[in-house]
């Protein structure tokens, strides 16, 4: 695919998530690796409903601007958690907010963010590690997301909101949008006790799908 095309695809996925109200105004941001080890990614104070291909940053191997406007302050948790994740290509960040509503809630358990109400959300995210809050930018967030050892493609920044790694940017959005879906329906069925998938149907997922679903102690909270 040319870079051309992939700078089109960042503002047509941007565009669809801001018009759909899952990141408001200048928030969120969209990366995209590149064959050669460089990036492209969303510049600082845009709306992804209003970007320019022209104007995406691209960045080298190195970290270190190319082209493009000046990119997202949020480069060092992109840059984790590309480290972290061979495999990723894509990254999104939101601010969607029934997911950061749920950042905010006292029973999350760091390691398992929500529990498996659909098969979907075990298919799309694998499961959501919690990230504690540090100012948008803080280089330290790299730190953190480091710290889970590449387990997690998907993690929820705490009073800030997700962020996504897939092995394309379709997956990528896809992903965020079945997390930000089943922090809905949390939402919606906390303190009604839930009928969540069973550990015999999330164990036929891993084996029908092949999927790669982070180890955490105990089992997965309820909607308490």
């Amino acid at each position: 695919m040319s870079e051309s095309k992939q700078r089109e695809d960042i503002c047509r996925y941007g565009r669809s998530l801001f018009e759909r109200g899952l990141t408001p105004g200048s928030s969120g941001n969209i990366s995209l690796r590149l064959p050669d080890g460089g990036w492209l990614v969303t510049p600082t104070n845009a709306s992804l409903g209003f970007l320019d291909p022209a104007r995406i940053s691209r960045l080298d191997a190195a970290g270190r601007v190319v082209s493009g406007d000046k990119p997202t302050k949020e480069i060092p948790l992109h840059t984790a958690l590309y480290e972290s994740r061979a495999e990723a290509r894509a990254i999104v960040h939101l601010h969607s907010t029934h997911a950061v509503a749920v950042s905010m809630l006292p029973e999350i358990d760091p390691k398992a963010v929500l529990p498996p109400l659909t098969p979907y959300y075990l298919m799309r995210t694998g499961g959501t590690a919690l990230v504690p809050y540090y100012r948008p930018g803080d280089p330290a967030v790299a730190d953190a997301i480091r710290g889970l050892a590449g387990k997690y493609a998907s993690v929820l920044l705490a009073n800030h909101g997700p962020v996504v790694a897939g092995e394309s940017l379709e997956a990528a959005v896809f992903a965020t949008e079945e997390l930000e879906e089943t922090a809905k329906l949390y939402l919606l069925l906390r303190n009604l006790n839930p009928r969540q998938l069973s550990p015999a149907q999330v164990a036929d997922l891993v084996s029908h799908f092949g999927l790669t679903l982070p180890e955490h102690d105990g089992h997965a909270h309820g909607c308490s």
